[in-house]
C-alpha cells in the first residue's frame, strides 16, 4: 500500500482553524452540525468560513442521528461533499439514497466484536473509540481505542482512524494500524472547541511523515 496518510481536520469553527488546515494541506475539512458540541457551527457560519478558500479540501458535514430534513436544511445553505453520521446502518443507507452524496459512518470500537464486517450502506467507515460511560456526545471524546484490535481485521470499505489522535501519537497510530487516513478534532485544540493552528500544522506534518505499511 504505502503513501502518505490523508488527514481530516474536524470541528472547524474559526477563521484561524480553517486557514491553518487549508495551508497545511488537509484533505478534508469537517464541520459539526450537532448543537451540543463545543465545535458546532450553523450552516451559514460554515458557508462563511468555506468561502475563504473555494475549492481545495473536500467539505465534510458531521451529523448525529439526523433527520433527513436537518441535512437538507444544511445543504440548502452550504455545499457539502461528504456526509458523516453517527447513526445506524439504516440511517446511512437512507441518507445516501436521499442526497446522492458519499456517506461516512462512524463506528465506536471498544472490543474486537465492534469491528465492522460490512460497509452497511456507507462509502467509508470512521473507526472511533466508543464513548466513555456518561458521555454526552458520541465518539471517543479524546480517548484512543486499543489499536491492536485491528490486527487481522479485513476492512469492508475504505476507513479512517479516529479517537484520541494528537500530533504526538498520530505517526505511531498510522504505523501500528496501517491507516491510510486519520481524523482529528480535540487533539489539535488548546481548549474544547478552540483549534490551535500550530497543532493543526504539527498534526498534518506528523501524519504525512508516518511510516505506512
Amino acid at each position: 500500500m504505502g503513501g502518505a496518510a490523508r488527514v481530516k481536520i474536524c470541528g472547524i469553527n474559526s477563521e484561524a482553524a480553517f486557514d491553518a488546515a487549508v495551508a497545511a494541506g488537509a484533505d478534508w475539512l469537517g464541520f459539526v452540525f450537532f448543537p451540543p458540541s463545543p465545535r458546532a457551527v450553523s450552516a451559514e457560519r460554515a458557508a462563511e468560513l468555506s468561502a475563504r478558500a473555494p475549492g481545495g479540501p473536500l467539505r465534510v458535514g458531521l451529523f448525529v442521528a439526523p433527520l433527513l430534513a436537518e441535512i437538507a436544511a444544511v445543504l440548502a445553505a452550504f455545499r457539502l461533499d461528504i456526509l458523516q453520521i453517527h447513526g445506524s446502518a439504516a440511517e446511512a443507507r437512507a441518507i445516501r439514497a436521499a442526497f446522492g452524496r458519499p456517506v461516512w459512518r462512524a463506528v465506536g470500537i471498544g472490543a474486537a466484536a465492534d469491528l465492522p464486517v460490512d460497509a452497511e450502506g456507507a462509502d467509508a467507515l470512521l473507526l472511533d473509540a466508543s464513548p466513555p460511560r456518561g458521555a454526552t456526545r458520541p465518539g471517543g471524546n479524546a480517548q484512543p481505542f486499543d489499536w491492536t484490535l485491528l490486527r487481522g481485521w479485513r476492512a469492508p470499505a475504505p476507513w479512517l482512524l479516529a479517537g484520541g489522535l494528537t500530533p504526538e501519537n498520530v505517526a505511531a497510530a498510522i504505523t501500528a494500524t496501517g491507516a491510510a487516513a486519520v481524523d482529528v478534532s480535540s487533539g489539535v485544540e488548546r481548549r474544547p472547541g478552540e483549534k490551535d493552528p500550530a497543532l493543526i500544522r504539527a498534526f498534518i506534518a506528523a501524519a504525512r511523515g508516518a511510516n505506512t505499511v
